[in-house]
């Protein structure tokens, strides 16, 4: 079965927990906060089964709905400098 993604708003879940749990059933959901996602809500099952498995940064990337989430990297503060290889 594949996994579906489900978006809800801080006030869908409060709302309307019942639904966000059956959605769980079928994959993560995500919970914005002033339209920006802030949590995700797992069964046990699924959060055992991600804390268990050891991946690269690739498999780690590759999970579904990841292509919807912001990133926001900080600039780096130190400046370039020459590699010294004495």
């Amino acid at each position: 079965m594949p996994m579906t993604v489900t978006t809800l708003s801080s006030r869908e879940l409060n709302q309307d927990v019942t639904r966000a749990k059956k959605a769980a059933r079928k994959g993560p959901v995500f919970i914005t906060d002033r339209g920006k996602l802030a949590h995700v809500l797992l069964t046990i099952e699924h959060y055992q089964r991600l804390v268990a498995k050891k991946r690269n940064i690739v498999e780690a990337l590759s999970m579904p709905g990841l292509a919807d989430v912001d990133v926001e990297f900080p600039r780096a503060r130190a400046l370039p400098q020459a590699a010294d290889f004495n």
